[in-house]
């Protein structure tokens, strides 16, 4: 059996790839002395903003501190509902928890995303804020879900997570809602080299609320307004994200040629990869098919070298956390058919058009026998 050695995702090759470039602004921010807030944190805030076509953008240490004070900016207290899907990352639905509000899980539609049909049907009196997850680098379907937001007076808040660079009917992730969060995390196709995060917004009182508690509260230095916490990005990762923002859209063209080579290769009779609809332009942080045997398909390409990822194996719901949120098995149909159906291809900007090939042709072999 001939095997090869294909990594999930292969931040060394991006280093390698930047590093010429990379070098000479961390030594800048080194020897600067400026580690925490400045120009470079700034610079970065416009940048993203104009990119996310939003009149603000506030740069954090996380995508989880993003939901976290966004939600708080929208005045998200104890008690209250959140509308959100239960096939996320764990952080969309403990963003929630934090403030003590309450998740109200919606079923999915067969693209991954929250269905706008099922919505309506979950708005209580309780019910302050809608947060559709725009999973894989998909954005959600936003005309809908707007709609029925706006008929019940409604806030949404984007979980822009994986979704920087996507567009909905021609507007960037992140300027649809009231609030988009976004993460920055390594693995995303924005990636900083460690934890980062930020939110956009055009509404000038949420930007000024969420500054305020990403640094203590504080006003001016001497002057608490309200009590915040600590979720400053770092310099550095400004540095080196404002960089990235400038090979951001080379990097998703490479994606999404990656991913129509596989749409070529791949079985369809017996894979099934969501259609990327008139509206959508989608950014793929993750390239997910569904299919029979996902776990023997996996274990199939580890045995060639092939790495591949579930996102994800446990519904939110099922998880040992959220038992008390009194949802259980089958309350969410699609959401848990998918979970035992989804793979993650590597899907990464320095993949060859040979080894996607091989990929394609080890995953068509298992589905043949």
């Amino acid at each position: 059996m001939s095997t090869m050695t294909v990594p999930y995702i292969d931040l060394s090759a991006q280093w390698q790839d930047e590093k010429k470039d990379l070098l000479p602004i961390i030594e800048s921010v080194m020897s600067s002395g400026q580690f925490v807030g400045g120009e470079a944190v700034e610079h970065f805030e416009h940048k993203a903003a104009e990119l996310c076509e939003t009149q603000y953008c506030v740069a954090l240490n996380s995508g989880t501190d993003a939901l976290v004070l966004g939600l708080l900016a929208l005045g998200i207290c104890p008690g209250d509902e959140v509308i959100t899907p239960p096939n996320s990352f764990i952080a969309s639905t403990a963003a929630i928890i934090h403030l003590r509000a309450k998740p109200v899980f919606v079923d999915v539609q067969p693209d991954q995303n929250i269905d706008p049909n099922k919505i309506e049907k979950a708005i209580t009196s309780k019910t302050k804020a809608i947060m559709p997850v725009h999973l894989t680098g998909r954005i959600a379907n936003m005309s809908a879900i707007l709609k029925i937001a706006e008929a019940h007076n409604i806030p949404v808040i984007e979980d822009a997570a994986q979704s920087f660079g996507s567009q909905y009917a021609g507007q960037p992730s992140g300027s649809l809602g009231k609030i988009g969060c976004f993460s920055a995390h390594p693995l995303k196709n924005l990636n900083a080299c460690g934890d980062a995060g930020f939110m956009t917004t055009d509404d000038e009182n949420v930007a000024k609320c969420v500054r305020q508690y990403r640094n203590h509260g504080l006003a001016d230095r001497n002057t608490v307004e309200k009590f915040g916490g600590v979720s400053r990005m770092d310099t550095l990762q400004a540095a080196i994200l404002t960089y990235r923002l400038s090979r951001l859209a080379q990097m998703i063209e490479r994606r999404r040629n990656n991913v129509e080579q596989y749409k070529s290769l791949l079985n369809f009779d017996q894979v099934f990869i969501p259609e990327e609809h008139e509206k959508e332009f989608n950014t793929y942080h993750t390239f997910v098919i569904q299919c029979e045997k996902r776990d023997e398909l996996q274990e199939h390409l580890i045995e060639r070298g092939i790495e591949t990822a579930i996102h994800y194996p446990v519904p939110i719901h099922l998880q040992p956390a959220a038992l008390s949120l009194g949802a259980r098995k089958g309350d969410f149909p699609v959401t848990e058919n998918q979970s035992e159906r989804i793979l993650s291809l590597p899907i990464h900007q320095y993949l060859s058009e040979d080894t996607i090939f091989e990929i394609s042709k080890c995953i068509n072999e298992f589905l043949a026998k």
